[in-house]
């Protein structure tokens, strides 16, 4: 009864509320998606969907006038008499007469240009009609795959959710969001509550359709887009980087003369868009877009082409120009992999005189209602704003339907005895073992992928077992496992195991313990990683790779405790033994280059480095993130950062209980960094780090400050922030106070751009300096210039730097080539 009474309601809110339906095509029957439709006195009412079907909600029969709209057709107006529900209104839309006069065509002044100066001298003024403001979103997501590939790197790709056709080809993510969106302009504040959301084949709902996502202002002087900041073409800076033409004018439906003006940018691969923007002459305000971009631009190689759409509706109550509807198609490709979507966004129901309080806007940017994922298919139809496509109702319906059967055991059991078999070669490759329906999984790993090689141990390997264990969907999980390293020289196994326990994603807390015998860098921040420093011993004979025994067991825990700050802790008990080289083996000995002993303060004396130990280290420690922005998920909580603020790291470590009062000590330590955007002139980025011990005392070369150093030719880390670029490894190392400063600016296109031929390869040019001030030394600088996005097409991994380094006098210039995934 309760679902007959359910579907009667439906049927009857659908009826009363979805009266006036059609489909807008143009002059040769094709579709026109997200064509504005409206009542006359209104601004927005609904949009058509990508077939050009649209459904427009009126209370009650009687006399309207319904208005279609859509850039680059003449407005529509269309008069109806509502008496039988629903109403059927189809129309056909022409093309608008753009126009240029002869006046305009004789003009010694360029008209484009003369009208976008007036843009730009009113910006403030239009936007300040529009400073502050409620409005409904509504947002559409559609990522369609046409002939996708069975595998990729060997492994089975699947049906990619079950929306695939027999050329494996069709809809793989559809989604919808309906929020309510605040905003403010001085100071600037941005605030989305999601009423519902919804994902194709998905429980959770959780869409990537996010108002402040897909809010593309040109009236700002740049914006983000991608991986990068876009200079938009009325920005104080336009002239630099756009020419204009103006394409021609036509009048819209009250008779404002609107002019067309053609983008064309000055270089190639800057970032800038191509396309047209409609200009309102008199009230000088945006009346639509109609860009595009490449991926060269925004950073992502991937994408051939992006296109942004945006259609502005006058409103009389501020005299000024809203933003209605927004699409943004792309094609995107790789890997075998070709891509098409549209994000489309529909803006209505404004309140231009909303009472904000002190407490509207918080750091908390995005929130959902109770059960906003969980809306069923009724709600979806009775309050949905654009209809959907018969395409996208059968995905509906098709994943809805799979995601029953997916979520049952005897799926999930038949899934996870496809790929359970165990096979011979898993031997060397690893392994992994599922339950899906109980959420758990073992795995060991390959101890091929773990074959490193060190002076100490020779060629050395681990066989790693894990299990995980997932408890809820709200991020409560623990993981446990074991290692087991073995040496081939030095003919020792070293074991060692953890566990971890986390309770959710909202503040993260996580509970671990670990114990066991392992092999440990001086540095604890692991400079070296073994695979590169195997590369620089057996084919360059340079064993960089500095190490101790430790025989230890720790406990950690850290939990954000309030946003913006995380408290991380930790206490471990270990017993330190010093180790010595077993081996020399080189596969192509150097002339005049040897291995040095395994002392990194002394590295000829082969003798023993520090004296056996045992030793408590308690470390605490706070990151600080000012004016931290949050997004507030259904069963988790998203950190986004502030870029306007640094971060900040504070930490304490005390090293005690060693029985002999010289060994034992204290550190103070924090570092400062901050990214900061620079529109035009690309990023800028700083890490500033300084420490000093309490007392100077003769401790184990083990809790010496020490410094991330580079003797590679590749860059050790893909952050070029976090060390140095050719510093040795513990020159500087110190028991004392220090300081460390690193400094980057990323022009992108700022500069290379503009130089003939160069401009074409889109390098980017990347500038650096660094410097380690330590008690009792000189201080030691680096200075880089280099290139990154070096590489050809979509395929742009690496980044080259020169660099030059100064340590008392003696400067040493350096190549290094990073490469980044």
């Amino acid at each position: 009864m309760k679902k007959l009474i359910t579907l009667v309601v439906f049927f009857f809110s659908f009826t009363i509320f979805s009266q006036i339906r059609g489909k807008v095509t143009d002059v040769n029957g094709e579709p026109l998606p997200l064509v504005s439709v409206y009542l006359e006195g209104s601004i927005t009412g609904t949009t058509t969907n990508n077939n050009g079907d649209y459904t427009l909600e009126i209370k009650n029969s009687g006399n309207y006038t319904v208005i279609f709209q859509f850039l680059g057709y003449k407005t529509e107006k269309k008069k109806i008499t509502v008496n039988t529900l629903p109403e059927k209104l189809d129309v056909i839309l022409l093309e608008e007469q753009i126009s240029l006069s002869e006046v305009q065509i004789n003009a010694k002044e360029n008209q484009a240009e003369k009208i976008i100066r007036n843009t730009i001298a009113n910006k403030d003024k239009n936007t300040n009609k529009l400073a502050k403001y409620t409005a409904n979103f509504y947002s559409r997501g559609l990522f369609k795959i046409q002939n996708a590939p069975e595998k990729f790197l060997g492994q089975e790709i699947g049906d990619l959710g079950g929306g695939l056709d027999s050329t494996r080809s069709g809809i793989v993510y559809l989604s919808e969001t309906i929020s309510k969106i605040k905003y403010q302009k001085k100071p600037k504040k941005f605030k989305e509550h999601i009423i519902a959301s919804k994902v194709s084949g998905k429980d959770n709902g959780i869409s990537f359709n996010q108002a402040d996502e897909v809010n593309f202002n040109f009236y700002e002087n740049s914006f983000d887009l991608a991986d990068a900041q876009m200079i938009s073409p009325i920005s104080n800076e336009a002239f630099a980087y756009y020419t204009y033409k103006l394409a021609g004018t036509f009048y819209d439906k009250n008779g404002k003369l609107i002019s067309k003006i053609a983008l064309i940018p000055k270089r190639k691969n800057d970032r800038v868009f191509s396309g047209f923007i409609y200009i309102v002459e008199g009230d000088w305000a945006i009346y639509g877009t109609d860009i595009k971009v490449s991926g060269a631009q925004v950073g992502i190689p991937m994408i051939k082409e992006l296109q942004i759409k945006q259609n502005y509706n006058y409103v009389a109550s501020i005299q000024g120009w809203a933003l209605v509807t927004q699409t943004i198609d792309f094609k995107a490709g790789m890997f075998g992999f070709n891509f098409d979507g549209r994000f489309s966004a529909a803006y209505s129901d404004y309140n231009f005189t909303p009472n904000f309080s002190e407490s509207t806007f918080t750091n908390e940017v995005l929130s959902f209602a109770e059960n906003a994922t969980k809306k069923d298919t009724v709600y979806w139809n009775t309050i949905r704003p654009v209809p959907l496509t018969q395409e996208e109702v059968s995905d509906y319906k098709l994943k809805d339907s799979i995601k029953v059967i997916r979520k049952s055991q005897k799926y999930l059991d038949s899934i996870d005895q496809k790929q359970n078999p165990f096979k011979l070669l898993d031997v060397l490759s690893g392994y992994t073992y599922k339950n899906s329906y109980n959420k758990w999984s073992l795995s060991f790993s390959s101890p091929i992928e773990n074959l490193s090689f060190n002076t100490v141990q020779g060629w050395n390997s681990a066989l790693e077992f894990n299990f995980n264990k997932r408890l809820n969907d709200k991020g409560k999980r623990f993981n446990a496992g074991i290692t087991a390293n073995y040496g081939f020289s030095d003919k020792k196994l070293r074991p060692s195991g953890y566990f971890s326990y986390k309770w959710n994603n909202t503040t993260y807390p996580i509970l671990s313990f670990s114990g066991g015998v392992t092999t440990a860098q001086f540095n604890s921040k692991n400079p070296i990683s073994p695979f590169w420093n195997t590369v620089s011993s057996v084919f360059f004979e340079r064993n960089y790779l500095k190490i101790y025994e430790k025989t230890f067991a720790k406990v950690a825990f850290s939990q954000e405790i309030t946003n913006g700050i995380r408290f991380n802790s930790s206490i471990e008990y270990a017993h330190r033994k010093p180790l010595f080289n077993t081996t020399n083996y080189v596969m192509f000995p150097q002339k005049n280059v040897s291995y040095t002993s395994n002392n990194p303060q002394e590295p000829y004396n082969f003798s023993t480095s520090f004296n056996p130990h045992t030793i408590w280290t308690l470390n605490l420690g706070a990151s600080i993130h000012f004016g931290q922005k949050y997004l507030s998920y259904p069963d988790s909580k998203i950190n986004i950062g502030n870029r306007k603020y640094p971060s900040l790291y504070i930490g304490y470590q005390k090293n005690f209980g060693s029985g002999n009062n010289q060994w034992n000590s204290d550190v103070l330590y924090s570092q400062v960094y901050q990214n900061i955007n620079l529109t035009s002139w690309g990023a800028f980025k700083y890490r500033i780090k300084g420490g000093f011990f309490l007392e100077k005392k003769n401790i184990p070369f083990i809790d010496y400050a020490h410094f991330n150093g580079n003797r590679l030719l590749l860059a050790p880390n893909s952050d070029y922030l976090t060390g140095f670029l050719a510093l040795p490894y513990y020159t500087l190392s110190t028991n004392d106070k220090y300081g460390e400063v690193h400094m980057e600016q990323n022009f992108k296109g700022a500069i290379l751009s503009r130089i003939p031929l160069l401009n074409q390869l889109n390098f980017h040019l990347v500038a650096g300096a660094k410097g380690l001030f330590t008690a009792d030394n000189k201080p030691y600088s680096e200075f880089s210039l280099g290139l990154d996005n070096v590489g050809f097409g979509k395929w742009r991994l690496l980044r080259v730097d020169f660099v030059q380094s100064n340590f008392n006098g003696q400067k040493e210039n350096r190549v290094v080539v990073g490469i980044k995934f």
